[in-house]
Parts: C-alpha cells; structure tokens; sequence
C-alpha cells in the first residue's frame, strides 16, 4: 500500500529539484547573439515567481536567485526585518528571500535558509557567494524537523511552501519552538476560500502546484492559534485559481 505523505514529499523534492538544475543548466548553456541570456524562469506565471518582486529588490540578486523564485508572494516585505535579526526562511529554494533578509537584518543580523533539496541548497550556495552575502547560512533539513535550537529566532518566513507540508501542525509548531518569545511568523502562502472542502481544491490543481495542499484561511487561522500564535492576520492578495488565494499572514509568539 502506498504511503502517501511519504509519496507527496518525495514529489515535491522532485519538483524543486528538476527546477533547480533547469535554472542552474540554463544559466550556463543559454547565450543568443554572443551575449548570454542567463536562465530561464522557472515560473512565468504572473501569480507566481520574481515578478512578484519590487524591481530595486530584483536588480540586486544574481539573475539565477531570480530565476529559481517559485514564490506567490514577497515574505521579506510581509515580515518588516529590522537591522540585527535573525531570519530563518522555511523552504528557502534558491535563496531569493534568505539573501533579501540578509540585506534588510545587515551585518549584525543573520539569516538562515532551510532546505530539503541538496539541488536547491547547491543553486543557493552559489547565489550567496555571486551576492556576497557573509550572513546566510544554508541548513538542509525539512520544514517539519527544523535543525535548529529552540527560542534562537526573531522572524520566520516563508514563500509559498507552507501549503507543501504533508503535516502543517508540526510546520506551526516548529516555527513557535524556534521563535524567541515575541518573535514573529511572516508568510506568503496559497490559502482556500472556506467554502471550498479539500476535494474541491484538488479540482483546481495538484499537491506539487501549492494548490491542492493550501489550507482554508479558517484552517490556518486555526493551525496557528493551536500552535500558540496569537496576533493571527490572514490577508489575501491575489487570486491563483477559483477559489484560492495568494495571502499574507502575520503571527506573534506571546511573551509570556
């Protein structure tokens, strides 16, 4: 019999993986007219990928941490960085976020990227060292399990992988443990209308397409708030399919 959620993981590490050596390929065999064209997109979806990105913030990365955006959304806005922090990014692909954070948390801040695909790591890695980021560092583990210790980071963020996860309540609660008290989560994620039951987002696209996995905003509210969050905001920005939404949420680990 299969296993499912063991199933579903292992595409989507395919998925990411396959994208990563088309960026990392593309980068090095594309040239038109003498003059290299750089990798292709992954995505050319105007509801997913860099355009999602402020032009400034585009034209400081490496064209293949661009290239390798798979997001619905721009995390390092949502979460507003403060000089000093420490970030952790979960699913950190490319490491179009990690190195964002890294410029908006400066020298004395950090920000880790957290991956479970080596191909993905291995296309980070050489984006942080084209953008001479000395303030990342590139963690392979899963989202779920994440290999750092408890009450060490300010922010998480995330782009559009959340809605991957095959157990979100181990997602939220690793985010909490991880948060120092009075940390913030700040996310970009693919949310359901509440009316749509879990069938219905299955019609509108599979797992590996962040569309059949996507929790309603009432399900995430409620993942979050189960995990200890408070200060819950789920704010939609624009529609992805029928139904389904790209939305900001926002959440604080409580002090006390």
């Amino acid at each position: 019999m299969s296993d499912q959620p063991t199933d579903l993981r292992e595409t989507v590490r395919q998925r990411y993986a396959t994208a990563a050596l088309k960026v990392t390929e593309g980068g090095s065999a594309a040239c038109c007219d003498s003059t290299c064209c750089g990798p292709e997109p992954v995505e050319v979806d105007d509801n997913f990928g860099s355009t999602l990105y402020a032009a400034a913030d585009r034209d400081t990365l490496p064209a293949e941490a661009l290239a390798a955006s798979l997001g619905c959304g721009n995390p390092t806005a949502v979460a507003e960085l403060r000089l000093g922090e420490r970030v952790l990014d979960m699913g950190s692909g490319g490491g179009i976020d990690v190195l964002l954070s890294a410029r908006r948390v400066g020298p004395t801040g950090k920000a880790y990227g957290l991956d479970m695909t080596e191909e993905m790591l291995a296309l980070a890695l050489a984006n942080a060292r084209k953008a001479g980021a000395a303030n990342v560092e590139f963690l392979k583990g899963t989202i779920e399990a994440v290999p750092l210790p408890a009450a060490t980071i300010d922010v998480v963020i995330s782009n559009c992988v959340i809605n991957l996860s095959v157990d979100k309540p181990a997602v939220f609660a690793e985010a909490f443990r991880v948060l120092r008290p009075g940390g913030r989560i700040g996310v970009t994620d693919v949310v359901a209308e509440d009316t749509l039951t879990p069938a219905q987002r299955g019609e509108r696209g599979d797992h590996v397409g962040c569309i059949a996995g996507a929790l309603s905003f009432a399900e995430y509210r409620e993942g979050l708030e189960a995990a200890g969050f408070t200060d819950v905001e789920i704010t939609a920005t624009h529609a992805v399919a029928d139904g389904m939404h790209s939305a900001i949420v926002r959440a604080v680990k409580p002090t006390v």
